[in-house]
């Protein structure tokens, strides 16, 4: 018989719970009323047993992610998170933030399963339709999602972008608490949905999770002409659900090492740690004995 690296996780096709970390790129205290409405979509979305952590920006940033320089600073936790998670015995790690910030990153530290709201997003919608659009919260997030999706094969599906041109996006944590100010986003959002469709466009993505999430608790999944509205949020859950027990079917073969996330080899992990300090820190001590 031919066993994978890790059979032993084979147990893991009869149970029924899984413990999955979230990672919000917003501050709590900035984004209080989209925080508890994150808590209901998620509890809504997952299967019984499946416990989903919730963490946001702790340190530097939370607020303004759409400007390259800003995402950078946060990605840096994102990346001391991952390391945590893996750490503490997570069985997967969710990106909730349609740029993926440090995705790649990510895979290369950890073997459990990391998965991106964006790249999650655009191949649901490729499952869903023959073309997507993406309509964005800032025009500064345009050049960047579609840099992304062409980087993830979508270069014939993705259709166009567009923006609801916000130039301060923390203001969409408002729509959480006031019903008008959440009916005029939804309805902004809703009429460059038409657009797009006018074009061509077959089905759109909301390329940001806030409102991904001021849909879902509005319940709407479709335009007026029938246009399918894809909420990566939801399906975030579901695929890291998915690639959990994908993993434990194929016994615990995920992440590929070959190249694209190769991790260091033994023989250099001291030279490296000498100057970027305790980095890969899943990865075994090579001065330790076995």
């Amino acid at each position: 018989m031919i066993c994978g690296p890790n059979d032993d996780l084979s147990i893991n096709l009869i149970r029924t719970s899984m413990k999955i970390w979230y990672q919000s790129m917003t501050k709590a205290s900035a984004w209080p009323a989209y925080n508890a409405a994150l808590r209901g979509v998620l509890d809504a979305v997952a299967d019984p047993g499946t416990d989903i952590e919730i963490h946001g920006i702790e340190g530097r940033g939370g607020v303004g992610d759409q400007y390259r320089y800003l995402e950078f600073i946060e990605t840096q936790e994102v990346l001391a998170n991952v390391e945590r998670a893996t750490q503490q015995g997570f069985d997967a790690f969710l990106i909730g933030n349609s740029c993926d910030p440090g995705l790649r990153e990510a895979r290369e530290i950890t073997d459990m399963p990391v998965i991106g709201l964006g790249e999650t997003s655009g191949y649901f919608a490729s499952l869903m339709a023959g073309n997507f659009a993406i309509v964005t919260g800032s025009q500064k997030h345009v050049p960047r999602l579609v840099e992304n999706y062409r980087r993830y094969g979508h270069t014939q599906t993705l259709h166009s972008a567009r923006s609801m041109q916000m130039i301060r996006l923390v203001d969409l944590d408002q729509g959480f608490s006031d019903p008008v100010t959440a009916q005029e986003l939804i309805h902004h959002f809703l009429e460059q949905v038409e657009v797009v469709a006018a074009e061509g466009a077959e089905s759109v993505i909301p390329a940001v999770g806030v409102l991904m999430v001021l849909l879902a608790r509005e319940n709407i999944h479709a335009s007026s002409t029938g246009i399918p509205i894809i909420n990566g949020v939801k399906a975030l859950v579901k695929m890291g659900e998915t690639a959990v027990r994908l993993r434990a079917s194929m016994g615990g073969v995920w992440t590929s090492r070959r190249c694209a996330y190769q991790q260091p080899p033994p023989s250099q992990l001291a030279e490296i740690r000498c100057h970027y300090g305790h980095v890969y820190s899943t990865l075994p001590d090579p001065d330790r004995n076995p």
